[in-house]
Order: C-alpha cells, then sequence, then structure tokens
C-alpha cells in the first residue's frame, strides 16, 4: 500500500497543488519511459555492433597469422622478424564523443592512415613474399576493427549504465511517487469531506440551539 506524504495538510490549497505534481509526475514518466526504451533499442543494435565488430575482428586476425605463418616457412622466422623492424609505425588515437539521447560515447579515430599499400610499409618488395604482404594487410585491417570494438564496447557500457538509471527513475516515479500522490489527494479527500460533515452537523446544532432559545 502506498504511504501517504508526511507533513500536508488536509486543504483544497494542499490538494490543488498535489494535483499538478501528480500531472507533472506522471508526464515526466511518461518522457522517461520513452527515453528507456530509445536507449534499450539503442543498447541493442551497439551490442549487436559488437558482436559483428569482434566476429570479423578475430576472422581478420585468423587469416593475418595464417599467412603469417606461410610467410615463415617461405621466407625464414628470422627474415620476417627482421622485415617486421622496417615497418615501425606509430599510431596516434584522437579521442571524441558523440552524443546518444543525451549518453557521450566514445569515438577513437586515428590520425594516420592504418592499412597502408606495400611500398608505404618500408621493406624491400624484393625481400619479401605476397604471404608477408597479405599478413602485414590484414593485420592492420584487424587493428583498425580493434579500435571499433574498443568504440562499441565502451558504448555498449555506458549506454547500459544510463538504462540501468533510467529505469530505476521510472520506477520510482510508477512505484512509489505517483501511488504516493495519489494515496495523498484521497486522504486529504477523505479529510475534508469529513471536516464538512462535522461542520455541518456544528451548524445544525448551533441553529438548533438558537431556535430553541427563540
Amino acid at each position: 500500500m502506498p504511504e501517504i506524504i508526511e507533513g500536508v495538510s488536509p486543504t483544497r490549497m494542499e490538494l490543488l497543488r498535489l494535483s499538478r505534481r501528480e500531472k507533472l509526475a506522471e508526464k515526466g514518466h511518461d518522457l522517461l519511459r520513452e527515453k528507456r526504451d530509445a536507449l534499450i533499442a539503442e543498447f541493442l543494435d551497439v551490442v549487436s555492433e559488437v558482436r559483428d565488430t569482434r566476429k570479423e575482428m578475430e576472422a581478420k586476425l585468423s587469416e593475418a597469422f595464417q599467412f603469417l605463418i606461410l610467410a615463415q616457412a617461405l621466407s625464414g622466422v628470422e627474415q620476417v622478424k627482421q622485415l617486421s623492424m622496417m615497418t615501425g609505425h606509430e599510431i596516434l588515437i584522437e579521442p571524441s564523443t558523440r552524443s546518444i539521447m543525451g549518453v557521450q560515447i566514445p569515438l577513437l579515430e586515428s590520425s594516420d592512415k592504418l592499412v597502408r599499400n606495400v611500398a608505404e610499409r618500408g621493406y624491400s618488395l624484393i625481400d619479401s613474399s605476397s604471404a608477408l604482404d597479405r599478413a602485414a594487410r590484414g593485420f592492420e585491417e584487424a587493428l583498425q576493427l580493434i579500435i571499433r570494438l574498443g568504440e562499441v564496447e565502451e558504448a555498449v557500457r555506458k549506454l547500459a549504465r544510463e538504462v540501468e538509471k533510467t529505469k530505476r527513475r521510472v520506477n520510482a516515479l510508477e512505484y512509489i511517487m505517483i501511488p504516493s500522490l495519489k494515496a495523498t489527494r484521497k486522504y486529504i479527500r477523505m479529510r475534508l469531506e469529513e471536516m464538512e460533515r462535522e461542520n455541518f452537523t456544528r451548524l445544525k446544532k448551533i441553529k438548533a440551539m438558537l431556535e430553541s432559545r427563540e
């Protein structure tokens, strides 16, 4: 049973004030419920993107490792290791954010080109093999996906927190605040009716007393 708000006076002014509060609470509840539903839809979309991105990243890494093993078989482990030392590439990540339903979602963008062509990797084409080129490209493409995965996984965490927070607010309004306002209004109406009956009875007694004196 909902609790009556403490400290309220059983007056018509208070009844009017509580009625306005109840209408505002119901409007806020509807808006928050719409926000919660929209957030859940966004959350499910991003979860799906996390799943797809992770699957694509794992496939790309698996392919890249297969070509790396083939390159090592063709050129030797030491030769592949020496060539890899020539492909040094400093990658600068610039973080920013975008807003989804008021939630700040991270964006990670590289200021450098992640996927390079063969000539940009720094090693000699004569000393390398097509397997090494495909392995290098595979790892670079996987790195792109890893950065994207970092974005969407953090987006999932932030959206999940916002969904939970919004759900708590919706439930607080739906199961505590609005029922409490309704119960308090009902209590005040009953008290006002009771006071009116008491006043009516009192007035009848006064009238009877005056008439008896006459």
